[in-house]
């Protein structure tokens, strides 16, 4: 499995990175554990989660999935060639993650975070700490296509730079190596880097956002920021949470799929997505290839990735995903998704 450099540090990721969201409300312990197992065999080296899974987010499993990782690294005594990811809640009402109160990116709340996070990890450090979401109020996503009036702001909005000198502490402390953050802008992510450059906290080495066949906004301010200040796209749900695999064409809603036990997929069933879902997958199926791989292959082939997370409920699904590293993207399959994304746009950012 092809490694690559995270950020500007000294950590080299397998271009496929393993999501873990499922773990603890889909998938049982065990199953956790079957799939890290196959991955490891076959090269990934790289996992993330965070404090918030498994998905949908409630008390009762929330934390669940770090402690089936947890348990895992522990049995397999892996921990020193394991580059883990994970993350703290942005600003949110929900009491469960403090113990009763809402939770904000501040210093009280950060150490929170990080030390139940560790003791359910069973260890001492985290590779990448990251922000899973802002504190200020923007739209979920950071990279809507419209915006529709001006988003009020909290009136205890945390200054970035405040945040910063928290994680800042937690790099001296040795807690985490290095700090990264999701569902961010391109204003957002130049203004943790500003504060790193006056020396307030440590430089964002990457940024994990939804990027997909029918999601690119990526493409429109955040690709030249993150190459030009090194900071490495973590692309996440590059099958648009299973519309991407066929199994929801024309309607259909398969017994156990995430959509017909939760139906959390709104992100994905905005006006026209149906039917752009259903032109990729026939797209792909042109190709000669699956939808599910098709998609996969497409983030994995842009020259700005450094890590696609996937992520399975099933082995058969894992072993899809991770094989699509390995498909040779064409200039005919770039220039045929090209022309349908000129049709159809963004879709679903």
């Amino acid at each position: 499995m092809e490694k690559r450099r995270l950020g500007r540090t000294d950590l080299l990721v397998s271009k496929i990175c393993l999501g873990t969201m499922t773990w603890g409300e889909q998938n049982t312990e065990a199953e956790g554990h079957a799939q890290m197992d196959y991955a490891f065999e076959k090269g990934v080296n790289f996992l993330d989660t965070a404090e918030l899974y498994p998905i949908p987010p409630k008390a009762e499993t929330q934390g669940a999935t770090e402690r089936i990782i947890g348990t895992w690294m522990k049995a397999r005594g892996n921990r020193d060639r394991i580059v883990l990811a994970s993350k703290v809640v942005g600003r949110t009402a929900n009491p469960w993650f403090r113990g009763g109160r809402s939770s904000k990116l501040v210093r009280a709340d950060i150490m929170d975070a990080i030390d139940k996070s560790l003791e359910r990890l069973k260890t001492e450090y985290i590779d990448l700490y990251q922000i899973h979401w802002p504190d200020r109020s923007i739209p979920w996503g950071s990279n809507p296509t419209r915006v529709t009036g001006t988003a009020e702001r909290h009136a205890d909005e945390t200054p970035i730079e405040e945040t910063l000198a928290v994680f800042d502490d937690l790099v001296k402390a040795g807690k985490i190596r290095h700090l990264g953050l999701s569902n961010e802008s391109s204003w957002g992510l130049m203004r943790f880097i500003a504060g790193a450059e006056k020396g307030v906290g440590p430089r964002i080495a990457s940024l994990q956002n939804a990027y997909n066949l029918v999601n690119r906004t990526f493409e429109v301010n955040l690709a030249e920021a993150c190459a030009r200040e090194d900071v490495s796209l973590l692309a996440y749900s590059p099958l648009a949470q299973g519309y991407l695999t066929g199994k929801y064409d024309h309607g259909a809603l398969p017994k156990g799929s995430r959509k017909e036990l939760f139906d959390r997929l709104q992100r994905y069933e905005k006006p026209g997505a149906a039917k752009t879902f259903l032109a990729y997958n026939e797209l792909a199926r042109s190709f000669g290839l699956t939808p599910a791989t098709f998609a996969n292959a497409f983030v994995a082939s842009r020259p700005f990735l450094t890590a696609n997370i996937i992520g399975a409920t099933t082995m058969a699904q894992l072993k899809e995903a991770v094989a699509s590293a390995d498909v040779a993207w064409t200039e005919e399959m770039q220039a045929a998704v090209d022309a349908l994304h000129q049709k159809t746009g963004n879709p679903c950012p």
